[in-house]
């Protein structure tokens, strides 16, 4: 039986038919793509805020069992623990090591804790954590130290933390925004 022209025109899509396809997954596309860069910028905020919490948790921590902030006074950078008093190491190195390991009244430090000496601390776990944004800040070279009483003013997108031992304040070491225009250093 011969087929009719009607019946070979139905067989396929039309050139209209698969133009309409394509648009309206270009324009899918174009809704979604943009949802996942923000996904990313909003991670990395929450990745801020939860590493700036912990900080100043562990600051206040310290300075609640020392009476002063971490990194006010010299350490010995956990050296011989019966040197107490080997002041050796000041600024940023002392606030890495007053917070990662353990320490005496006084704020000397060791690596190793016991119930008479060395029984506060450490603060911090593993390390002193990066920034999401540029991964720095572990090291006390990342770590813009001041002992003003006010942090210094971060003066480019440097990343690493900005911190002061006579307020204990911390923020992030950057000028830029975030992705609601705030400045990451307001965080």
């Amino acid at each position: 039986m011969p087929m009719s022209p009607r019946t070979l025109v139905q067989r396929g899509f039309t050139l209209v038919e698969l133009l309409i396809v394509v648009i309206i997954l270009a324009i899918l596309a174009a809704i979604v793509i943009p949802q996942f860069s923000s996904a990313t910028d909003d991670t990395k905020e929450a990745a801020l805020d939860a590493n700036l919490g912990g900080l100043r948790n562990a600051i206040e921590l310290y300075k609640a069992q020392h009476s002063t902030y971490p990194g006010a006074t010299a350490t010995n950078a956990g050296g011989t623990c019966t040197t107490k008093g080997a002041a050796t190491v000041a600024g940023a190195q002392a606030f890495i090591d007053h917070m990662t390991m353990y320490s005496d009244a006084l704020g000397n430090t060791c690596t190793v804790g016991d119930a008479t000496n060395y029984k506060y601390g450490p603060y911090l776990r593993k390390a002193v954590p990066v920034d999401p944004y540029m991964q720095k800040g572990s090291v006390a070279a990342e770590i813009v130290f001041t002992a003003t009483g006010t942090p210094a003013v971060p003066a480019a997108a440097t990343g690493g933390w900005s911190y002061d031992s006579k307020s204990g304040q911390i923020f992030m070491n950057s000028n830029a925004n975030d992705s609601k225009s705030r400045a990451l250093s307001t965080h």
